[in-house]
C-alpha cells in the first residue's frame, strides 16, 4: 500500500499534467490565438493551499504571459513575508486569461477555465480581488457553493465545503496611494491567522 508521500507525489503529478494541459487549450484558443499576445496563465504551486484571483492582467503579466509576473506579484509576495504565509502553498490566476482583457471575455471560455484551475488545484482557500472577481466566483457552477458577499472584505467566508474565501480589493487598484495600500492591506492581513490555524492534510 502506498505511503503518504507516494500518495501525494501522484496527486501532484497528475496535478501538473492537468495543469498543463489547461494550458494548452487556452493557448489554443482562437479568440488569443489572433491577438497580439499569449494568453496570460496562472502561476505558483499547483496544489497550492491558497489561490490569489484577480480579475485581469497588467502589462508586465501581458508581457510575460504569467499571472502576478511584476507590481503585484512583488506587493503580494512582500506581504506574504509579512504574514508567514509560505509563498510555495500560492497559486495565482486571472479570470480573464485573454491579454487584450476586454470584459466580454468573461462571458466567453474564461470562466470555465477558472473552474478547471479551482478542480486541479483544489485550494482550502480563495482571496477574491475586487467586486469582478467576487461577480466571477459567485457565477461559477461550484457544487454546493454559497454566494460570496463583496462587501464582507477582510473576513473569512465559506465558499464552498472544501473551500473557504477572503474578498480583498483589487491589488492593482490598490498600488496606486497610501489609502489604498492601507484597505488593501486591512483586508488582506487576515489571511494570516486563517493560515497559521490550518490544520495538516
Amino acid at each position: 500500500m502506498p505511503g503518504t508521500d507516494e500518495i501525494y507525489e501522484r496527486y501532484l503529478a497528475r496535478a501538473i499534467r492537468e495543469i498543463n494541459t489547461l494550458g494548452d487549450e487556452i493557448g489554443a484558443c482562437t479568440r488569443i490565438a489572433h491577438a497580439q499576445h499569449a494568453p496570460v496563465l496562472g502561476s505558483g504551486h499547483p496544489l497550492a493551499d491558497i489561490m490569489l484571483v484577480k480579475y485581469r492582467a497588467q502589462e508586465a503579466e501581458i508581457q510575460e504571459g504569467v499571472a502576478f509576473f511584476g507590481r503585484a506579484g512583488r506587493a503580494i509576495l512582500k506581504s506574504l513575508q509579512r504574514l508567514g504565509v509560505d509563498p510555495l502553498q500560492i497559486y495565482g490566476t486571472n479570470c480573464v486569461k485573454c491579454a487584450d482583457g476586454e470584459a466580454d471575455a468573461a462571458a466567453g471560455a474564461c470562466p470555465l477555465w477558472l473552474l478547471r484551475e479551482l478542480h486541479i488545484v483544489e485550494p482550502r482557500i480563495v482571496v477574491a480581488m475586487g467586486d469582478e472577481v467576487v461577480g466571477t466566483l459567485n457565477d461559477l457552477d461550484m457544487p454546493l457553493a454559497q454566494p460570496l458577499d463583496p462587501l464582507r472584505d477582510g473576513e473569512i467566508q465559506r465558499f464552498t465545503p472544501t473551500i473557504d474565501a477572503l474578498v480583498v480589493p483589487d491589488i492593482d487598484a490598490s498600488l496606486n496611494d497610501e489609502e489604498s495600500k492601507r484597505r488593501f492591506w486591512n483586508a488582506f492581513r487576515a489571511l494570516g491567522p486563517w493560515y497559521d490555524a490550518l490544520p495538516p492534510y
